[in-house]
């Protein structure tokens, strides 16, 4: 997903939850071509979910702009340390909401929004960033 690449990788809760749904996902879909001019090869959307979630969530938003990945068992998400216990809302573990750049494998930077926010990892704040 990442060799001899430069891509951006937004994360959030949840697929089909509201601001992910109503905001996040569709924005960064709508600006791809922006993110492309700026030199951005993919735009990968990251959700602890199952792949059939996540496909399911892909064709009912048109993302067709966006690679979609599912973490069905939050591995990505916990070994690098952005899970998100929500347990208490039946929800278990998810990933915070965050979106990070990285060329070539590496990770060159990483906005990470508090729990509950929703404000450094949108489509428009990394843009601003790039």
């Amino acid at each position: 997903l990442f060799k001899d690449k430069k891509v951006v990788v937004f994360s959030l809760p949840g697929a089909f939850t509201p601001t992910c749904s109503s905001t996040h996902l569709p924005r960064y879909n709508q600006l791809a071509s922006v993110f492309k001019d700026n030199g951005v090869d993919d735009i990968i959307c990251l959700s602890v979910n199952d792949v059939f979630v996540m496909n399911a969530w892909d064709k009912a938003n048109n993302a067709e702009n966006l690679v979609m990945v599912a973490d069905g068992l939050a591995e990505f998400t916990c070994s690098m340390g952005l899970e998100l216990d929500i347990s208490a809302a039946k929800m278990g573990i998810r990933s915070r909401r965050y979106a990070m750049l990285v060329t070539n494998g590496i990770v060159q930077q990483l906005w990470l929004d508090e729990p509950g926010e929703y404000k450094v990892s949108s489509a428009e704040y990394v843009l601003s960033q790039l």
